[in-house]
């Protein structure tokens, strides 16, 4: 099969993920997490990421931050272009510069991102210190206004508590003070609203957006939760056992899907006129082990589409502006 043309970036591309491959080395022997994934983020916009768990969204996230787990995982193929450098590239300190500096990351669970041995003011004035002055004064001051800019009340006094001593959502809300503290191009939020209640998930998500359009940044939003998706994002990703299954602009994605794994998320989502006339829909089955995938399309063993032909790998096609599919039956089962 033909490789697919290499669409060329948009010219406000910030950051290209382009076939990129991240393996585990195993007792099983070497895994492949993320196979192929080409994306790009574009300036000032949200790119959703979506997918179950055991996907590999986290992983591409580690993967463009360089942090993943040594010395098993490793980047085998591809690249990540950030303002044209490839991060596959780069020397250790020049990734430390790029890393907090230039591109932030939020992670999905803030009792593990903080020290629970240090306070507040330690742990943020350090982002400062290594990015941006050497005056602990200047560093002090800094955070203490990045808290306030954040929404954390009485910011003077929470910089020497510590993360034991703040509720889950100021704990988010000081994970996000960290990753923005300077301002970067590029902010990951790895699933950062998953502990969190209904009512803090809409602040948090409220206050990242209002920082983006104060800031400029692009932001790489990684969930489960197509509600959040729809809220939030310009463009998604909806991934499938380390490949890419669909992607585009998010109204073109929810309004017409085409692949199955896509309208078999869309079809999950609970409404009220749903549950009103018949159970919810599920899709049968779960995402199969990095040991386990079998061979051509991912999705073929809990897809109720499938044919002989999905034995063979589809490649990502296009279907319109900016949104393409990989599945060998989108024309005959969702035709446009």
């Amino acid at each position: 099969m033909a490789a697919p043309a290499v669409a060329s970036a948009p010219p406000d591309a910030i950051l290209e993920v382009r076939d990129l491959v991240t393996t585990f080395d195993t007792d099983a022997g070497r895994l492949t997490a993320v196979d192929g994934v080409s994306f790009t983020v574009r300036r000032g916009r949200t790119l959703g990421i979506v997918g179950e768990s055991g996907c590999g969204k986290s992983v591409t996230a580690l993967s463009i931050m360089r942090l993943l787990p040594q010395p098993m995982g490793r980047i085998a193929g591809g690249k990540i272009l950030f303002d044209g450098r490839d991060l596959t590239t780069l020397a250790p300190d020049a990734m430390h510069e790029v890393r907090g500096g230039r591109i932030g990351m939020i992670f999905q669970e803030p009792m593990t991102a903080l020290n629970p041995v240090h306070s507040i003011g330690r742990q943020l004035s350090e982002v400062f210190l290594l990015h941006r002055t050497k005056d602990k004064a200047e560093a002090w001051r800094r955070s203490t206004a990045m808290l306030r800019k954040v929404g954390i009340p009485e910011p003077e006094v929470r910089m020497n508590e510590y993360p034991h001593q703040l509720s889950g959502g100021m704990r988010q809300r000081i994970v996000i003070a960290m990753a923005l503290a300077c301002e970067p191009s590029v902010v990951i939020a790895d699933e950062p609203t998953t502990a969190l209640d209904v009512t803090v998930q809409a602040q948090i998500l409220e206050l990242m957006q209002g920082l983006q359009r104060e800031l400029g940044m692009a932001i790489i939003l990684i969930t489960h939760d197509l509600g959040v998706i729809a809220e939030t994002c310009d463009d998604v990703v909806v991934m499938y056992a380390g490949r890419v299954a669909e992607a585009g602009p998010v109204e073109e994605i929810f309004s017409r899907p085409t692949h199955p794994y896509t309208r078999g998320l869309l079809d999950s989502i609970p409404t009220l006129e749903k549950t009103r006339k018949t159970r919810l829909t599920v899709i049968e089955g779960m995402v199969p082990g990095l040991k386990d995938l079998p061979a051509g399309c991912r999705f073929q063993n809990r897809c109720p589409y499938r044919i002989a032909l999905c034995d063979t790998q589809p490649a990502l096609e296009g279907v319109g502006p900016g949104h393409e599919t990989a599945c060998h039956r989108w024309r005959e089962l969702f035709p446009r």
